[in-house]
């Protein structure tokens, strides 16, 4: 088998971002067709195991840059995983007040903050949901 992934890997080239193949074909990978037209797509495990490693990276991350994170209960550090998962580590540096706010554990600031954003207007009922269970500690029923 390590034979045929190499020779594979020669073959159709390896590419860790999306591209388009000799046919126009969306492909990433080694050569793996995920074009709407005619391509195979990723199956659920693929895209569960995709979701679990960015969901471990952003945790790592948040981990990394906010020492007050680990502290948090667990309804908000998921509130704060889906907030980075969204906005990326660099846009998320830009909420200075709402960090602050979950730094001293001023949750209702915090949510205040990430409600009074351009950020909670693009993403309308997900901002409120998160920003709900910052303030409240709760998940949301939604």
């Amino acid at each position: 088998m390590n034979k045929l992934i190499k020779m594979l890997k020669r073959h159709e080239g390896v590419k860790s971002h999306a591209y388009k193949c000799s046919q126009n074909k969306i492909t990433v990978g080694v050569g793996r067709n995920i074009d709407q037209e005619g391509g195979i797509g990723l199956s659920d495990d693929e895209i569960d195991y995709l979701l679990q490693n960015d969901i471990e990276r952003v945790i790592r991350e948040l981990a990394s840059e906010y020492p007050w994170f680990n502290s948090l209960d667990e309804v908000r550090k998921d509130a704060m995983i889906d907030i980075a998962f969204n906005l990326g580590q660099t846009r998320l540096r830009l909420f200075k007040r709402a960090l602050a706010g979950m730094e001293s554990g001023d949750y209702e600031k915090a949510a205040a903050e990430f409600l009074d954003s351009k950020w909670a207007t693009q993403t309308g009922k997900r901002a409120s949901e998160l920003a709900d269970m910052i303030s409240s500690g709760d998940y949301s029923d939604a």
